[in-house]
């Protein structure tokens, strides 16, 4: 897969994280905040998001929203990829999310970008969107702190360019690329792909490509 293309892929699960409310690793509440390498910035006031055992919003008492009706939404996107992209567009993780490493790998193998963004003109896409509205209510101060460690790591790994995520009115902006309209980092040089390896356990389930 070309830098360009993956750019793209990275932009389309950025684009979507942004756009689903459950995805956008929001509380109800929150103020604006950025960090360095020497602290770490926290959402204020924020009420928790954590999930109960059975899968409801604790800090709603809502209907729960289990991994399995995620894990089942995500196979009927993952089913329709199949039928109107690519038969071996893998399955989903137990927990539900895509395994991006599988994705992206089927990309760069057959040439097809649209594997990443929801099949050609988006076929799948609002199958996407609707797995996307049953992933389970996360926590943002996690979220962050695992994309921070993220970009820390990958600054330790020479890409010294590598920016660290934002909480920002209570949502989290993903680090990465300081200039991801015309990109400063390559994500095919060896130095790159080697930083991704050594730094991929930092990421939390769910969150691998979004930085």
């Amino acid at each position: 897969m070309t830098q360009k293309t993956r750019s793209r892929s990275r932009a389309a699960r950025l684009a979507l994280l942004i756009a689903v409310p459950a995805l956008a690793l929001t509380t109800a509440c929150g103020g604006a905040a950025e960090s360095s390498d020497e602290g770490v910035a926290s959402v204020s006031k924020a009420p928790s998001t954590e999930q109960t055992k059975d899968g409801a919003d604790s800090s709603k008492g809502g209907a729960p929203k289990g991994k399995s009706a995620f894990y089942d939404a995500q196979m009927k996107y993952v089913q329709c990829m199949r039928k109107e992209v690519d038969k071996d567009f893998p399955d989903p993780k137990l927990s539900g999310y895509l395994d991006w490493a599988k994705v992206d790998e089927l990309a760069e193998n057959t040439g097809k970008g649209e594997i990443s963004k929801g099949g050609k003109d988006g076929v799948c896409t609002a199958k996407m969107n609707d797995a996307a509205k049953l992933e389970p209510r996360r926590d943002t101060q996690k979220e962050y702190e695992s994309m921070l460690a993220h970009a820390k790591c990958m600054r330790a790994n020479g890409v010294s360019k590598f920016t660290n995520p934002q909480l920002q009115d209570g949502s989290v902006l993903p680090g990465g690329d300081p200039k991801p309209g015309s990109p400063e980092i390559s994500p095919d040089s060896p130095t790159y792909k080697q930083a991704r390896q050594a730094c991929k356990d930092k990421l939390l389930d769910g969150l691998d490509g979004m930085q």
